[in-house]
């Protein structure tokens, strides 16, 4: 049977509410980093996945990739169960972007949502890339480049099965993470998140031991995605769309000239030891 016809080849008929399935049809998004990550969980557990540039055009490339992921295992849009996404924190545009597209699509096929959280994401795909560094009673921090000499910050442990929050998610200075593990007697802890990089002069002088293995390119990427909601699912974690709601930390999103100047060098210290003194 053929999808119903809609104003757009993108854009789903409204469906009936699909039956719970121990194998469902999910599909999963994130918009809360500079990429885009998409998965498609299908029935018999196979997982697709998609990456996209983000951006100003990252909206109206989210409808055409997620037809082209259910093209690809020969599904309809009537097929979905439920809508994953990654609630942040993160990018207030891409969480808005997320949320908007996460409710549009449940609300128009009937199905459910499931929040999930970006930060958790990325210590699942942390833990993907190096399952051996990740034994049971692991606990991962993990840190996102929250821009403005800030991060985001959380702390997730793996019981061998899943993530349990450790230390909710909050905003840091960023030097917060120098201040408690920076010292010589600091516990011993491992860290991931894409702030190993995009604030990798700020945070050098973290002692290399705790950085997990491939830490700095941890994501929440697709498979990480596919693998929260399909446990999510598992246990009963879909609500209603009205609930795709984002998940901010932040309430200033924006600074001033002054504050610009301060974070970039934060950002950059030798520069600013380099300058001649006002």
């Amino acid at each position: 049977m053929s999808d119903p016809v809609s104003p757009s080849p993108c854009l789903p008929a409204a469906a009936a509410p699909a039956a719970i399935s121990a194998s469902p049809v999910l599909l999963a998004l994130d918009t809360a980093t500079e990429r885009v990550h998409l998965a498609l969980v299908a029935a018999e557990g196979g997982v697709r996945t998609r990456e996209l540039p983000g951006g100003a055009q990252a909206s109206a490339q989210l409808l055409p990739a997620m037809r082209a992921l259910l093209d690809e295992a020969s599904l309809r849009w009537a097929d979905v169960q439920a809508i994953a996404f990654g609630s942040g924190p993160g990018a207030f545009t891409g969480l808005r972007t997320a949320c908007s597209v996460t409710q549009g699509l449940a609300l128009g096929l009937g199905c459910p949502v499931i929040v999930l959280d970006t930060l958790m994401a990325v210590a699942e795909d942390a833990r993907q890339r190096a399952p051996q560094a990740c034994p049971p009673g692991q606990t991962l921090w993990v840190l996102q480049d929250a821009r403005m000499a800030e991060l985001y910050a959380a702390a997730f442990t793996w019981d061998g099965r899943r993530w349990l929050v450790a230390e909710d998610a909050a905003l840091w200075p960023l030097d917060e993470p120098l201040r408690r593990w920076g010292c010589e007697h600091a516990p011993a802890i491992r860290w991931c998140g894409n702030a190993l990089q995009q604030c990798a002069q700020a945070l050098a002088a973290l002692p290399a031991a705790g950085r997990f293995p491939a830490g700095e390119l941890a994501v929440p990427s697709g498979p990480a995605l596919a693998a929260l909601a399909r446990q999510a699912w598992a246990e009963g974690r879909a609500v209603d769309a009205a609930l795709a709601l984002p998940r901010y930390v932040r309430d200033k999103v924006a600074q001033t000239t002054a504050e610009r100047a301060a974070g970039r060098a934060a950002d950059h210290p030798a520069d600013r030891s380099a300058s001649p003194a006002a």
